[in-house]
Order: C-alpha cells, then structure tokens, then sequence
C-alpha cells in the first residue's frame, strides 16, 4: 500500500500564511513546529505504508527540502505538476499515475484528521471515503451522495440523499484502477481543470467506494485563515483530552507497546493498572505485584498519569476521573466481560465520553510469552510464596481438594463467569484422607510422606496455583522439620498440622473413636521447630486445633489459638463437625477480638451453608472445600459401573460419560 498526498495547489486564499511555501507546511498548533503535512506523514509512519508519493508544484523545491528534513523515515517520491497554476489536482494524479499501481491511501494536502480518523480509515477491509451523518452540509465544499452505504458522486453542489465530504480515501488496487483509468481518460481529452471526482462521478458507482462515517470527528481541510482557527481550537481540545486504557499485564512486550501508542494519539493516556486482587480474581496471581506493574506503566514515555482500578468494574475510576475516552481491545464484545463493556458504554454516555475498540489479534510470539509465564508460575520458589501474596491481595482465597493430575487440572482450569466476573479455585488443598481414599487405603497415615510427596510431584507437573498440604499431626517433632523443608522445595505453600498425638483417626469421626489432644507446650514446640527448620520466609505452618471436634470447649480452642500463634504459627484452623456455625462463628469473633491478622483457616463441609463473602465479612481468610471432588466421583464410578452390570453393555452408560477427547483435551500438550 502506498499513500498520495495532492500537495500541487497554491492555496492563495490563505493569505500572507502561504508567501513562502505551499499550504500545507502552515503550522497548525501554536508553539509546536507540526504542519498539515508533517501530522499526515506521522500518521502515515506508524502504519506498514513505507512509501509515500507527493505531489507538488507551488514552491516545489522548498516543499521537497522540508520533507527530507522530517526525516520519517518513508520512501519519499516528489512528482510535479508542471501546470499546477493551470490546473486541477486531477492532472497532478495523472502526472504520478505511473507511481500508482498499488492499493492507495489518497489525501490532500490541506487536510487535518485526528488519528482515529486514520486508524478507522486503515482498518476498513474495503474501498472508503470519510464522510460525516452528523456535521451540516457546507454550500461550498464536497459532500457525498450515499445509496446503500456506498458513495455514488462526490461534489460541491450535491445535496439530495448527501452528507458531508473529505478527499480521504482507501482505495483496494482494482477499485482505484477503474477511477484511475477514468482520470486518465479525462486528462488525454484535455479535461484538467476539474476534480478528480468529476472522473468518479461518471463510473456511477463502479469504483465500489463506501462510506466511512466518521461522525463528530476531526476530518476538515483548511482552505482559509478561519479553517485553520477551527482547527487549531480542535486541536487544542484533542490535547487537552484524557483517554484512559486498563492493563493487568505482568509482562510489557510489543503488542502492549502499540495499542498504548494508538491511544497515545487520542489524547492525553491514564493508564489504569488492575490490582493484584482484581486480577487474581479472573485469571491468576500476576507474577509482579501491583505497585512494580505501577512502576513499569509510569516509565512509559507519553503516559500521563498511572491509577490503580481496584475492580474489574471500570466504575470507580470512569466516575472519578470521567475521560473523555476508554480504549479497549474489541475481544470483550462477547464473553464473560460483555457486562463490564456494557457498563463502560452506559458511564462514558451519562457524561459524554466514548468506547474506542481496537481489533484484538492473537500473535504467537505473544502467546509464546504467555505460555512462558504460565510455566514460570509453575516453578517452585515462585507457587510457593504465591499463597501469601493472594492472602495479602484478597482477604479470602479458596481451595479445592485435588488428589491426582487429573483433579488438579480440574482445580486449575475451572471457571465460572457471573457478572461480569470470572470466579475459580485459588489453590489446591491435598488432603491425607482423599489422597488415602484414592489409593484405598485408611486414612490412619498409613500412606508414608514418600508417596504422598508423589502426589505433590504429578499435580504440580500440570498445574500453577498454590498448594496446602494436609500434614496430618505432623509425625514426630524430629520428623516433622524435614517434612517441611522438602514441602517447602516441592513448592508448597502451607502445610496444616492438627494437635494430635498418637495414630491419627479422621476428624469425622469425632469422639466415637479414641483420639488424644497433644498438649499445648508439645505442639508449640513442634510448631517452633518447624518455624525454625523452614529455609523460606513464604513458607507457612497452620495449626489446627481439634479442640471443638473432641468437644474440649471454646476456652479450650482459644487458649490452643493464642498459644500456637506466640509459637509461630503462621495460621490457625478451627474445624467442627456440627451443621450450625455457630460455634465456629463464636471462635471467630472472640479470636478477632485479640487477634485481627493472623488468617483463620475453615473446612466447611458439615458448616456448609454460609458463603465465601459472608465467611469474609466474619473474619476467615481459606475456605477449604476438603473432599467434595472425591465425592463426587466415587457415586459417579460407581453408577456407570452398575449400569454395564445391569445391562451387560455399555451402551445405557454412554449418556452419563464425558467424551475421553474432551478429557484428553484438558491435559497440557506439553506433558
């Protein structure tokens, strides 16, 4: 693709501005050196256009030597009009129609467009000339006359069916073959003293030029001095405007690095960096917290002011800051963000600002950056501290148990989109008695730390998200500390100790087995060995207390809570066995009340009707959801099993099964 810039006139109606050089080296904003012509080859240099023809006549040597100090960096062509005071600018095409035999970006050189003007113009797939349905029709200058989207005539003194008119074009090869050859044929026949449009006139349509309407947007040539003050006013009003744009990125690469300057020539660029929390709640934990991705946005050269949006919801800040713009990429027309764009259009129209959508493209070099981090997150020192960091981001996480590689893709990848927003498992909790079920055998921590540490190893072969890890009582003191340090090089991130001693019998049981309670100074000294054994600081040891399961009473538990926090527990679990929260809810309350940081771990599987939000407002910090993932399947497996028995086929059982492709498909190829 090519551009052509008609620059062959003498613009005489511009007064003592055009004495000594053509029209378009006028300046136009006041205190800047940028011109008519030097905004068009900017524009023109941040597209893949690399050539440029001009067209001169009127002070054609001074023209010529003005470009070639811009240096833009184009392939500059100078062809000139030798009768350029005798003629129209349809002799000057005819004199550059050698130059021409390309798609064609086609201007002329009094034109000023702001940039989104040009990016709508580059975008379009077909032949267009920029055209306005909300300006008035000027009696003096072109307007277009439309049937069915398309431009049938162009001219000054068309009015029926018409809407206002600039010479900005794209014009695809073959259509602008069909018009070329039309001026071609009028400049032989000695018709020169007309518009190029009076060619485009007489094919009725058969150059296929559409519409572009560009609405309320900058798109005005400058014929005299009172143009050129509307524009410069324009201008000025251009600058003057915030746009605002949203990044939850942790890595800035080149596509980033485009759209910004896209925006960048809208006006003046606030960037929006989504917070930790507000990222972690769609997709993942970013790799660089917040305040380093501030950082980053705010040395970007052109950026204007960079904000914090605490939601995925842009309301805070459009109602703050009201930009006049919010740009955005097109990929969130449809889909689980379609609500979040629908809100942004409604806030910018209350107070008169507008959506700019960019085409979304995927680039694989891009991709390959993304599939890079995403292994990143799979590396043990950074999983590990990733617990912490989301704790610190959010207030509450979940967890879900996982007890193979397949469990684990299913904690990993499963989303639910609701309003707006994405929800998912924040982390995997491996639990002794699911991963004992799985290997059917009791959970009475007859499956040794060897095997379970394999367990560990399949699911972080395949997944990202943190870990916690069921320790069970934690074994012997001496034990216990190089359980944590091979927890802590696995990539785990908390491990859950209960205050028990002896051969361990699961919680369900309650009293209706034999269970001891360790002693308070036993299991703080175990806790104190572990705190101390542990060679990261993002490590962490929870301790949880059986107090409310053995029915020893809230001052019991509380007492245990305190004690096991001044010992260095990173986290305290309470856990009950009773359907009313009650209890757990007091232990809460009377917990906060000495203590409001340290995070409180749940496993609501009998206490199961409250909500993770209200959990939240209570003052929990992990909802553990233990088992229901191995519950789910074994009723499951089992059904599909009875119904081959029973029918001594499999074909009745086919309607109750995921097709093995889609299964296989949650598997990552690089396994």
């Amino acid at each position: 693709m090519k551009a052509l810039i008609l620059n062959s006139g003498l613009g005489s109606r511009m007064g003592s501005l055009t004495s000594e050089h053509p029209k378009c080296m006028t300046q136009i904003i006041d205190g800047s050196d940028e011109t008519i012509l030097s905004r068009q080859l900017k524009l023109i240099a941040e597209t893949d256009i690399k050539e440029v023809v001009i067209t001169t006549g009127y002070y054609d040597e001074v023209l010529v030597e003005y470009c070639q100090s811009l240096k833009t960096g184009l392939d500059l062509t100078f062809v000139k009009n030798p009768v350029y005071d005798k003629t129209n600018y349809i002799y000057s095409i005819y004199c550059a129609r050698e130059y021409l035999d390309d798609d064609i970006i086609l201007m002329h050189g009094d034109l000023v467009f702001e940039s989104e003007v040009f990016d709508m113009l580059m975008a379009s797939p077909v032949s267009c000339m920029t055209v306005s349905s909300v300006l008035p029709l000027p009696q003096k200058d072109f307007k277009a006359r439309i049937d069915g989207g398309m431009v049938m005539k162009v001219g000054v003194d068309i009015f029926d069916n018409a809407m206002e008119a600039q010479a900005l074009y794209k014009l695809k090869k073959d259509d602008w073959k069909v018009w070329l050859n039309k001026i071609v044929e009028f400049c032989e026949s000695g018709r020169t003293g007309v518009y190029a449009e009076n060619a485009l006139n007489e094919l009725n349509g058969a150059a296929n030029i559409a519409a572009l309407d560009v609405k309320k947007l900058l798109c005005s040539e400058i014929d005299d001095k009172d143009d050129l003050a509307v524009v410069k006013a324009r201008l000025k009003e251009l600058e003057e405007r915030t746009v605002y744009m949203c990044f939850s990125s942790d890595i800035i690469h080149g596509g980033h690095i485009a759209i910004i300057k896209k925006a960048q020539r809208l006006g003046k660029l606030m960037i929006g960096v989504l917070s930790d929390e507000a990222v972690a709640s769609y997709k993942r934990m970013p790799l660089v917290p917040a305040s380093e991705r501030r950082i980053m946005f705010e040395n970007i050269a052109g950026v204007y002011r960079v904000v914090e949006q605490n939601r995925l919801s842009y309301k805070e800040v459009l109602e703050e800051y009201k930009p006049s713009i919010v740009v955005h990429g097109d990929d969130w027309c449809t889909g689980f963000q379609k609500p979040i764009r629908d809100e942004v259009v409604s806030i910018l129209a209350s107070y008169g600002g507008r959506l700019v959508e960019y085409p979304y493209s995927s680039d694989p070099k891009y991709e390959q950056i993304d599939a890079r981090t995403r292994s990143d997150l799979a590396m043990p020192d950074i999983r590990r501290g990733r617990l912490k960091r989301m704790l610190d981001a959010k207030g509450l996480i979940t967890a879900m148990e996982a007890h193979d590689g397949l469990t684990g893709l299913i904690v990993e990848n499963t989303v639910v989109y609701q309003d707006g927003g994405a929800h998912q498992f924040d982390a995997m909790w491996i639990s002794s008695l699911c991963d004992s079920t799985a290997k059917g055998k009791p959970d009475i921590e007859l499956v040794d730390m060897t095997s379970r540490f394999r367990t560990i190893e399949d699911i972080t072969e395949v997944t990202t998200k943190p870990i916690i890890f069921d320790g069970d009582t934690g074994g012997k003191t001496e034990h216990f500390v190089y359980t944590v340090r091979s927890l802590e090089r696995l990539g785990v991130s908390m491990v859950i100790i209960e205050d028990k001693t002896g051969l361990k019998k699961n919680s369900l049981f309650g009293t209706e087995v034999e269970q001891t309670q360790d002693s308070i100074e036993n299991f703080s000294e175990k806790i104190r060995a572990g705190k101390k054994a542990q060679r990261t600081k993002e490590f962490m040891i929870c301790a949880r207390i059986e107090s409310l399961i053995l029915e020893r009473g809230m001052e019991d538990a509380l007492e245990r809570a305190f004690a096991f926090v001044a010992a260095g527990a990173d986290a305290i679990m309470i856990h009950s066995r009773k359907k009313d929260p009650s209890e757990i809810l007091e232990f809460i309350d009377r917990f906060r009340k000495r203590d409001k940081i340290t995070p409180i771990v749940l496993v609501p599987t009998s206490f199961n009707s409250i909500k993770e939000e209200e959990w939240k407002e209570y003052g929990a910090n992990i909802i553990i959801y233990a088992n229901q993932l191995m519950r789910a399947e074994v009723p499951a497996m089992r059904k599909a099993a009875e119904t081959i028995l029973r029918d001594h086929r499999a074909e009745e059982c086919d309607k109750m099964l995921m097709p093995f492709k889609d299964i296989i498909r949650m598997i990552p190829a690089e396994v």
